[in-house]
């Protein structure tokens, strides 16, 4: 995607251009030849974070090896928000036999799900057992 943003007092100033509609607004602007006032912009999606980290709700606008893309601002959890995650998470439990791996706050039931990939399952919590869904029949 060709994408271009305005520069004021050399920062980028506002949001990216689609280059059909630059060109649209700006015909006489040479788009192999940039003014000052203008420069190339790269979109860069929303990566992906750990469950303990913490991502920006939107990007900043930043220069980057001569050109101007999204930056998204990424940092670990504090101590306190990790803590309070992992006791929200705990107190969310689908079952109370079930515990949380508190690596990656997965939920894990006391008998692994069955390995039967043509069947379903429901738990059980008071057999601590994994029941067959049986499909009712016309």
């Amino acid at each position: 995607m060709e994408l271009y943003i305005r520069i004021v007092n050399g920062q980028p100033f506002e949001h990216p251009i689609m280059g059909d509609n630059f060109r649209q607004a700006f015909p006489d602007i040479n788009t192999n030849n940039l003014p000052a006032d203008f420069a190339r912009f790269t979109r860069i999606p929303k990566p992906e974070v750990t469950v303990f980290q913490v991502i920006s709700d939107q990007p900043t606008y930043q220069w980057v090896d001569g050109g101007v893309q999204d930056v998204w601002e990424i940092r670990d959890m504090t101590a306190e928000e990790k803590a309070e995650l992992i006791a929200r998470v705990v107190a969310n439990k689908p079952f109370p036999s079930w515990t949380v791996n508190e690596e990656n706050l997965m939920y894990v039931p006391p008998t692994p799900y069955p390995s039967d990939e043509s069947k379903f399952y429901n738990w059980n919590e008071e057999t601590q057992q994994w029941e067959e869904i049986i499909p009712p029949t016309e």
